[in-house]
């Protein structure tokens, strides 16, 4: 069933909507989450989707561009919109593990060891510049991001959900950054590249954080709180309800099966790779005011959620090609399914 989002959007007075059950229901909270969002985060729209996607279909973000395009900003209007608790990791070359997950310690008080837990305990949590800190640091996230728990001394404690990660990086080119391992990059859901914005965007957000405004602190309260921890959760399962033909799953993982033998890719997508892809076009169809996928929801998924998972061949590097390059070809090459 198709419905009609525009209809369906709520008008700035409505009243916060209660824990969602349908399809539509979904289509309307995170519309209007979109919307506040808007409030203070101008352009790069697509940036702004695919956050969303995230939120929906229960995964984590990695969010690439130079300094200054952001990707703070977006984190914090999110957090605000949805009430979440937030927290946020300034990840550091000598950022140790558990200053991430927590650490126990011995209270001379009480005569007794005790958990103090990290920034890891909460529903939004930004790690900034995740490739600043070695590779130890970045795989104390592993556990976290995969099962939602943390492991402190042999005690396993739960994450309340809903938990995302957003995590931003800067090129790997620049001075001072490590390349994220291959296993925690699959942990990612999706990988979004940040870009410059247009000069109509630039021109807008340097009026409107200009404008009355004394220094530079990034403002989020004029963000209402149009959504709940209870209700992502209630949204994530609507997402992953969604209807998926199977012409339209064969789909999704032909791409993903040809990338391990197309010309440029030295290696493919795993099976990860194609749950993510079905589960992040869930996400896509459920903004789209659809309960159902369609192969477009797949093919506009597709790059974001694969080009984290396959690597260049070193023909492919010495040409300049990136991963975006190589799977718009493969893209162009696969026949989608007629609806």
């Amino acid at each position: 069933m198709e419905f009609n989002s525009t209809d369906s959007y709520f008008s700035p007075s409505a009243p916060v909507p209660t824990i969602p059950t349908t399809p539509q229901d979904a289509t309307d909270i995170v519309l209007r989450i979109q919307e506040q969002i808007r409030k203070v985060f101008i352009g790069q729209d697509h940036v702004v989707e695919q956050i969303l996607c995230a939120l929906l279909a229960g995964g984590h973000v990695l969010l690439e561009g130079v300094p200054g395009l952001g990707k703070t900003l977006l984190a914090k209007a999110l957090a605000q919109a949805c009430s979440c608790h937030s927290s946020r990791i300034q990840f550091t070359p000598d950022l140790m593990p558990a200053d991430v997950t927590g650490h126990m310690f011995y209270d001379m008080k009480a005569s007794e060891f005790v958990v103090r837990r990290g920034p890891v305990f909460t529903n939004l949590m930004l790690a900034d510049e995740i490739n600043r800190a070695p590779a130890k640091t970045q795989a104390a996230l592993l556990e976290v991001m995969q099962e939602g728990q943390v492991t402190i001394e042999g005690e396993t404690a739960q994450l309340s959900p809903p938990f995302l990660v957003i995590a931003t990086q800067n090129p790997i080119e620049q001075d001072g950054t490590y390349a994220l391992p291959e296993a925690q990059l699959d942990r990612f859901l999706l990988h979004v590249m940040f870009d410059y914005p247009t000069e109509q965007e630039e021109l807008a957000l340097v009026a409107a954080s200009t404008f009355e405004r004394v220094g530079d602190r990034l403002d989020v309260d004029k963000i209402e709180a149009v959504a709940s921890p209870e209700m992502i959760v209630a949204l994530q399962k609507i997402t992953a309800s969604i209807r998926v033909d199977d012409s339209v799953l064969n789909y999704a993982l032909s791409i993903v099966r040809t990338t391990r033998n197309w010309p440029g890719i030295s290696t493919g997508a795993g099976p990860r790779g194609g749950i993510a892809l079905i589960r992040s076009a869930r996400a896509s169809a459920i903004l789209a005011g659809r309960d159902f996928v369609t192969p477009d929801d797949v093919k506009q998924q597709a790059i974001p959620t694969l080009r984290h998972r396959i690597a260049l061949s070193p023909d492919a590097e010495i040409e300049g090609l990136t991963e975006e390059h190589i799977l718009n070809r493969l893209l162009d090459q696969i026949e989608a399914p007629r609806r």
